[in-house]
């Protein structure tokens, strides 16, 4: 592992995170292990005997501040108090906080502690109909949720529009950065760019359509029980955004998928059986999924040292150009017809 995440790195984090055990109660000899990296570093600890693991979640320095993770506790444990969808719950420090932090490299790390939940990743290899139609049932609560739900004095989580996902102030760096992308792939994309830009600004940021969003909902954030039990984890980059977003954040880095016109009309289906849906709403799903797509391009470049960046690598920012011309050929016979 190189770059910002390298083996040395991962290890100080493992070590720190396991310092602060006590803080949730747990035992100096639980175990800790690397699970996942991405935004932050994600570790299971599991203690000895029959207790169930812990989930910690280091989070990574200049992302998010403490206002922003307290922001999205906050509403995780309205979510979980009301039952609008299954997600593990953060747990309390023995003083009754919520985060706990270390410092390293002259940088605090806050860390938040989760019950372990039961459930599989979806497969790509597995028929997703089924689970999208129920996806789009919860992204409809969600949504409900969010359009009625008074948050608190305080409450902070950034904005995903286009000034900080394609524009002038991206979150996760600037798509023209793309790994690989040449001259004429930069010319490619500026156009459907500039495209979502028109589209997005018709569109509008009116409440029905623009409010507090999940923002990545995709197959690594859902967990499948034995029952057919979906689980949302991850609201990490929950923020103000689209409510449409939510369907490409479903379809991340596979995007390109014969299967996506199938999974979105499951997805829409599964949405109007919780709540109306309209045409409009609807007819925006692939530019949203355009515009993920550019913005995943811009965060692999942002993130070269993460597997997933070195795994995808320059082959899906060319998918990403090739993505971009099918969506011009698109909007253009549209506007013809």
């Amino acid at each position: 592992m190189a770059g910002l995440f390298s083996d040395d790195l991962v290890e100080a984090l493992r070590r720190a995170a396991a310092s602060l055990l006590d803080r949730w109660g747990l035992p100096a000899e639980t175990e800790v292990r690397l699970l996942t990296i991405s935004e932050n570093a994600t570790f299971r600890a599991d203690p000895p005997g029959e207790a169930d693991p812990v989930i910690l979640r280091v989070h990574r320095p200049g992302y998010h501040t403490r206002a922003e993770i307290e922001a999205e506790l906050a509403w995780i444990a309205d979510l979980r108090a009301r039952a609008v969808v299954d997600i593990p719950r953060p747990l309390d420090t023995v003083d009754g906080g919520h985060l706990a932090g270390f410092e390293l490299g002259g940088e605090t790390r806050y860390v938040v502690a989760f019950e372990f939940m039961q459930g599989d990743e979806p497969s790509m290899e597995d028929d997703l109909t089924g689970g999208f139609r129920e996806l789009g049932a919860i992204s409809a609560r969600l949504h409900a949720h969010a359009r009625t739900w008074q948050r608190p004095a305080g409450f902070v989580r950034k904005t995903w529009d286009f000034s900080t996902t394609l524009g002038d102030s991206p979150h996760w760096g600037a798509w023209r950065a793309g790994m690989g992308l040449t001259p004429d792939g930069t010319t490619i994309l500026a156009r459907a760019v500039n495209e979502l830009e028109r589209r997005l600004a018709a569109y509008g940021t009116a409440a029905d359509r623009f409010g507090l969003i999940h923002a990545d909902l995709r197959l690594a954030n859902l967990l499948i029980d034995d029952t057919g039990r979906i689980g949302v984890i991850d609201f990490d980059d929950c923020g103000f955004g689209w409510f449409m977003y939510d369907f490409a954040a479903a379809v991340s880095f596979f995007e390109h998928e014969p299967a996506i016109p199938a999974l979105q009309a499951a997805w829409v289906e599964g949405y109007r059986s919780v709540a109306p849906l309209a045409p409009e709403d609807e007819a925006m799903l692939p530019s949203f999924v355009m515009l993920r797509r550019i913005l995943l391009t811009a965060w692999l470049a942002s993130h070269a040292e993460t597997p997933t960046a070195q795994e995808l690598g320059t082959g899906y920012t060319d998918g990403s150009v090739a993505l971009a011309e099918q969506f011009l050929a698109e909007q253009s016979l549209s506007e013809r017809s």
